[in-house]
């Protein structure tokens, strides 16, 4: 991707004391912009600081540079306090697409919600879900059982869809993982890979009896009857990284992490 070179930056920090260090460091330094007349948002934290940030940014499209002020740090740069402005000039840029989720309720209005990560259904009880599902208007499972189940964008599919043993899919793959949370029948059925434009769709079988929540990263609706889940074509979040340490490299590394 072509660099970005910004001329005012805003710095925000997650609430860490680190990162609140961090930013009083690189502020002093470099200065600091008003949200509303930025051009690129430099966060330090964390991966959840960085969500928080791309929603908070999410209609003005602003690109995104993070450095790690937190744990995991898998979307963020490495933190350095020399050079912040030669840094975000010699940025390569990627390209995210979320995913919109739209949560049907018995009785209620729908409700509608972005996720960066993942979508995830998962069961609110001692019962375990079960839970049709329909890729573009056809039954593909008539009846699954399980803890729960979630679509993850390319950029989460290293988050929770792997630790539910999902496959890591790298940003250019246009494919979506549909990973299944401790299936017990299927009990063999590992997931699908779908294209990038597909419409997936939850029927909650059993709905009262066996209730499900669905979770859009941090948006979470309970008791749902119906879920669809489609990539978001029309949103585009910009994340920033160092030449040597983008996006896509860490996908295809993330692979031969043992």
């Amino acid at each position: 991707m072509s660099a970005f070179a910004p001329r005012r930056v805003v710095i925000l920090a997650g609430q860490s004391a680190e990162a609140q260090k961090a930013r009083a460091a690189l502020v002093a330094r470099y200065g600091n912009a008003a949200e509303e007349d930025a051009e690129v948002v430099v966060a330090l934290g964390g991966d959840g600081f960085m969500l928080e940030t791309l929603h908070r940014f999410l209609r003005r499209g602003l690109p995104v540079y993070g450095m790690n002020r937190g744990s995991v740090g898998f979307l963020m740069n490495d933190y350095r306090e020399d050079d912040l402005p030669a840094r975000l000039a010699a940025a390569q840029t990627a390209i995210v697409h979320p995913l919109r989720m739209i949560a049907l309720r018995q009785d209620r209005p729908p409700v509608e919600a972005l996720a960066i990560n993942e979508v995830s259904l998962l069961r609110e009880s001692r019962q375990a879900a079960k839970i049709r599902i329909l890729v573009d208007g056809k039954a593909r499972l008539q009846e699954l059982i399980c803890d729960g189940i979630l679509v993850s964008t390319p950029a989460g599919s290293t988050a929770y869809n792997l630790s539910a043993h999902g496959p890591i899919v790298p940003l250019s793959a246009n494919l979506l993982p549909l990973t299944p949370i401790s299936a017990f029948r299927p009990r063999r059925w590992r997931g699908a890979l779908l294209p990038s434009d597909a419409t997936v769709v939850f029927d909650i079988l059993e709905a009262e009896k066996r209730p499900v929540a669905a979770v859009a990263d941090y948006t979470e609706v309970r008791d749902v009857t119906r879920v669809e889940v489609r990539e978001a074509r029309d949103v585009l979040l910009t994340l920033m990284f160092d030449p040597d340490h983008g996006l896509s490299e860490r996908i295809i590394a993330e692979q031969f992490t043992v």
